[in-house]
């Protein structure tokens, strides 16, 4: 992404943002439906990269009150993902949802005057028409491209090869670095794997291997990228990743900056 390119998208993300769907959205929780619309909208509050999903309070099936739940700070910079709901980055009135703390929140903006916000981990089953969703809501504009190369790319650390392979899978994501996909089989060390388990909505659900998670892979991912089922990624932020046999840089900008801040990493 070029830094005119950065520049436009970040100021877009300092705004208030919402947009309609036709899509049918339904959530439940604790075997109740909660919500069923048609006219839900999309929001972006400033500087979140992923949206939350807005219903009309008339479609929430659920009490609705003041909430007394404790302000949480905004950190500076982009919002990613990590970022707990209850870090508004605008004006509004936090809100409970039948008794769960502050998982509404009506933000001070008259095109949302009939809506809420609502928090997307604080309820079991959100479906866009029959599909369940997972991780957050997705974003309509952001793209997932995986292709399959025959470039050969080297993976070290501390000089240490770790893989290399001419047969990766290059995956071209939306505002994210590119990240390159290899063989299990052309691994040189033993996938081992860890605790950690992550969730793309894009992707699926990502096992993590390493005493420091720094390489994963989608064993059953989701449809959209089920050319990924197996292959093996990794932090290119710490390890050093040969193309042909030239160095790449590390990743660089607001998006890959929020990255290492939400998975702990350090170059």
């Amino acid at each position: 992404m070029s830094k005119q390119m950065r520049d436009l998208w970040a100021e877009g993300l300092g705004q208030l943002r919402h947009e309609p769907t036709e899509m049918r959205v339904r959530i439940r929780h604790d075997g109740h439906e909660l919500v069923d619309t048609a006219r839900a909208l999309l929001v972006w509050e400033p500087r979140r990269v992923v949206p939350s999903y807005a219903v009309p309070a008339t479609e929430l099936h659920a009490t609705l009150k003041p909430s007394d739940a404790p302000v949480m700070p905004v950190p500076d910079g982009i919002l990613h993902p990590g970022i707990p709901f209850a870090a508004h980055s605008c004006p509004g009135e936090v809100m409970d949802v039948d008794g769960l703390p502050g998982a509404g929140f009506r933000p001070a903006d008259t095109d949302l005057a009939e809506y809420v916000v609502l928090d997307f981990r604080a309820f079991d089953e959100w479906y866009e028409e029959d599909e369940r969703l997972v991780g957050h809501p997705r974003e309509p504009y952001h793209r997932v491209a995986a292709r399959q190369s025959s470039r050969t790319v080297r993976v070290e650390r501390d000089g240490q090869v770790l893989a290399e392979s001419s047969r990766p899978t290059l995956v071209f994501e939306t505002s994210l670095p590119t990240r390159f996909y290899l063989p299990r089989e052309d691994f040189v060390i033993d996938l081992v794997e860890s605790d950690r388990v992550t969730t793309c909505a894009y992707k699926g659900r990502a096992t993590y291997y390493g005493s420091d998670s720094l390489l994963w892979s989608y064993l059953e991912p989701l449809k959209e990228a089920r050319e990924l089922a197996g292959l093996v990624s990794f932090y290119d932020d710490v390890l050093d990743v040969y193309v042909d046999g030239k160095l790449r840089d590390r990743p660089r900008g607001p998006v890959a900056e929020s990255l290492r801040q939400e998975f702990g990493l350090s170059s």
